[in-house]
């Protein structure tokens, strides 16, 4: 067997724990399977970190990444760390920092509805019938998140908040290589989202996307104001293939993406930085959704997008695309065969715990 492939695990805090577990698991089926092997190094991170080490990314966490190939991310955040400062608070302590320290400003998020999970979204019957798989590339390390100068003071007698939205051409040109190069692998189609008719940012980010195209003929390329997209994703999800956008906007779109698919339970997410090693980029892999504090402990979280997260993990930071595959092709036959946990569920079909839709998962591969 090669050389071990290291991933710091960061289970992190609500049901992060338990969706976490599960994952585990089907790496470890899929790697006796495909003949890897791995090297798990769990670390706190988030309240979890606060809790033990006085930080929400410890030291120690940061330094055990930084050994890694990868990490894996559960979820951080909830009502026991509200009253802390903000930006001590575990959202902003430990996800913008780790972000930034690796440079991971592509992220990329699958918002996939499948068929046989249509009844669960809000839209209307004939806007999913049939299911649809739309990828929402966002850059993640510039914009009004990371932007200086940036405040919160009292000036003249009152309060005064500033955030500064900046981007280089440079930034926007990587973050679109991204999605134009996933695009050619799937239905050759970027809808590039700005705000270019009132911001300056907007009219640089059209312009060095369109130049970006002109390296891709392949690929066709549209422009959407922001607030014209997120009408059209719910009026015809389908008409999308890969949303490309600005860190603020395509923060707010992949979460309305994620919400017309039906559950945030089922989708997964990966922020990637440069490549190295050939291919393989060292990147965070996560859940969409967040901590959820009201069903931590209660085994009935979905466990899907964690799974699936990893499957992004061994396909983006290992180069190994066939157990990526069996991982999602053993999560469609899990649900094609008919387990559902509470989040997915309708008459007809079979209510699972987390476990027991982890389990279903690896006898499927």
């Amino acid at each position: 067997m090669n050389e071990k492939f290291r991933v710091a695990v960061l289970a992190g805090d609500g049901i992060g724990p338990e969706v976490m577990v599960e994952a585990l698991a089907v790496l470890d089926v899929v790697g006796k399977k495909f003949g890897i092997g791995f090297d798990f190094t769990e670390r706190p991170v988030g309240g979890a970190g606060i809790d033990q080490c006085g930080k929400a990314l410890p030291a120690e966490t940061l330094e055990t990444c930084e050994k890694s190939q990868a990490i894996l991310f559960g979820s951080v955040g909830g009502p026991k760390w509200e009253s802390l400062p903000p930006a001590e608070q575990p959202e902003r302590a430990a996800l913008l920092p780790l972000r930034k320290h690796f440079g991971l400003f592509a992220n990329l998020r699958p918002a996939v509805c499948l068929p046989e999970l249509a009844h669960a979204s809000p839209l209307r019957r004939e806007a999913v019938e049939g299911g649809f798989d739309v990828l929402c590339v966002r850059e993640l390390t510039g914009g009004l998140y990371f932007g200086e100068p940036k405040f919160l003071r009292e000036e003249n007698g009152e309060s005064i908040a500033v955030d500064t939205m900046i981007y280089r051409d440079s930034e926007i040109r990587r973050i679109a290589h991204v999605a134009f190069q996933s695009a050619e692998k799937r239905s050759r189609r970027v809808t590039s989202i700005d705000k270019a008719n009132v911001l300056q940012n907007g009219v640089l980010w059209r312009r060095v996307v369109t130049e970006v195209a002109k390296e891709y003929p392949n690929v066709t390329l549209d422009h959407l104001y922001v607030d014209n997209a997120a009408m059209q994703l719910i009026k015809a999800p389908r008409a999308f293939d890969v949303v490309l956008a600005e860190n603020l906007f395509g923060d707010i779109l992949s979460d309305e993406m994620a919400m017309i698919a039906g559950s945030l339970g089922m989708l997964p997410s990966a922020s990637l930085g440069e490549q190295r090693d050939g291919n393989a980029r060292f990147g965070m892999y996560e859940p969409s959704g967040g901590s959820a504090p009201d069903i931590a402990g209660k085994g009935i979280a979905n466990p899907i997008a964690q799974i699936l997260s990893a499957a992004m993990m061994l396909r983006f930071s290992g180069g190994y695309h066939e157990a990526a595959e069996a991982i999602e092709a053993a999560v469609r036959a899990a649900i094609a065969a008919g387990f559902r946990t509470g989040d997915i569920f309708s008459e007809g079909t079979k209510r699972v715990t987390t476990r027991e839709m982890g389990d279903a998962i690896r006898s499927f591969l």
